[in-house]
């Protein structure tokens, strides 16, 4: 299946701003992480605050929807999704 993933704000300044990626069923979020975290240097550190443990306000949708609202990094992947990674956001 093939995934489509866009980058928002810092995490352009590590990766592409759009990937397109190929998985077998079955992959979930967590699946996708491994894989651009592997590919693009630097991006664990942006995402993660430790092993499996997403950074505080880091948020990832699935086709518009906020994964912590699905089943966090356990949510599956399906066919011609779109991912987005935005980072925190600061300043008021």
């Amino acid at each position: 299946m093939r995934i489509t993933v866009k980058a928002f704000a810092t995490f352009r300044e590590v990766m592409d701003m759009k990937v397109e990626l190929e998985f077998p069923e079955g992959a979930t979020v967590k699946t996708l992480l491994s894989e651009l975290t592997a590919r693009y240097n630097g991006l664990d550190v942006l995402l993660f605050a430790g092993p499996g443990m997403l950074r505080n306000f880091v948020n990832i949708l699935k086709n518009g929807r906020n994964i912590h609202f699905i089943t966090g990094l356990d949510t599956s992947l399906d066919d011609g999704d779109m991912i987005a990674l935005f980072p925190p956001a600061a300043g008021g």
